[in-house]
């Protein structure tokens, strides 16, 4: 059984942000890789990004668009509740995150296909 603070929109929220955060920083090391090949050369480059044309990198991609949107979204989520009253409406701006998130990764999808 859930505990009730777990059904709490307010905790899925702090669990998206986290989480996204987490992907975020596992990302971090393949950016840095990927930056590392331009350093070594042209052909290393166009190597490199001839294998993001991959269909499972394109999908990483927009796991990455989402992850960056929904921490985005969550960052100022957490802003809003420091710094402006807040009230019950709360459930209302964590729905508009999600949904900017998910709208962000589907509109990085259609823009792929």
């Amino acid at each position: 059984m859930m505990r009730p603070t777990r059904k709490h929109s307010g905790y899925w929220a702090f669990l998206a942000h986290r989480l996204s955060g987490l992907g975020l920083a596992l990302f971090l090391p393949l950016h840095f890789l990927a930056l590392g090949t331009a350093i070594q050369g042209a052909a290393k480059l166009n190597s490199f990004l001839e294998w993001t044309e991959n269909p499972l990198a394109k999908f990483a991609e927009i796991i990455l668009v989402i992850l960056l949107s929904a921490h985005l979204t969550g960052g100022l989520r957490l802003l809003a509740l420091e710094f402006l009253p807040w009230s019950e409406r709360q459930k209302t701006w964590i729905s508009i995150g999600a949904g900017i998130s998910l709208a962000a990764g589907l509109a990085m999808l259609f823009n792929l296909i």
